[in-house]
């Protein structure tokens, strides 16, 4: 990989201005570099599994309706194919191949760190006394963070072949560490 994390985020910050958008991309950042050391093969695989999950809605924002199309081919341009190939496939209904652990653990992790990330917002507590508990009833409530596709949650899942009371403790244990800077830190 040729592609370097300060590069990445330069890359980002370009196509995306709002706060929103740029903490999603790096929460789902710190999780992809768990997930590289829980699903994939640990610290050789963590600058690209990181910088897939900074990258992976980079063109959202100026360029919705060609959501991930010029993400894609920014990486391809750069010959970062597998990147590209992950961030093609972060939708089940763009239907790609999930063909890598990369692929999959796109999908199951950013839908659902977004999700989590709604749940720390209510809580006086923000991440830090979430449970999968929690989590699990409000997945329940279609009207809490209503745009959050729960077949898309359920599908990653599905693909990686984890529990998603044990794949919600994984994220949010990824998360903790970097509460204040990400937003999810709490009220108090």
């Amino acid at each position: 990989m040729t592609l370097s994390r300060e590069e990445a985020w330069e890359h980002l910050c370009t196509w995306t201005e709002g706060e929103p958008l740029r903490k999603h991309a790096r929460a789902v950042e710190v999780v992809m570099r768990a997930a590289a050391h829980r699903y994939g093969g640990g610290e050789v695989d963590e600058e690209a599994w990181g910088i897939a999950g900074m990258l992976h809605d980079a063109d959202y924002e100026k360029w919705p309706e060609d959501h991930p199309n010029r993400i894609v081919a920014w990486l391809r341009e750069r010959n970062e194919d597998a990147l590209a190939h992950a961030v093609a496939a972060h939708y089940t209904k763009w239907n790609v191949p999930y063909e890598s652990q990369l692929d999959k653990a796109l999908l199951a992790c950013d839908e659902l760190t977004g999700f989590i990330g709604a749940c720390c917002l209510v809580r006086p507590d923000g991440v830090h006394s979430l449970v999968p508990k929690s989590v699990k009833k409000k997945l329940k409530d279609k009207k809490f963070a209503a745009t959050v596709e729960r077949s898309e949650v359920m599908a990653g899942l599905e693909l990686l072949g984890v529990e998603l009371a044990d794949h919600v403790q994984f994220i949010v244990d990824a998360l903790k560490p970097h509460a204040e800077e990400l937003g999810i830190g709490g009220r108090g």
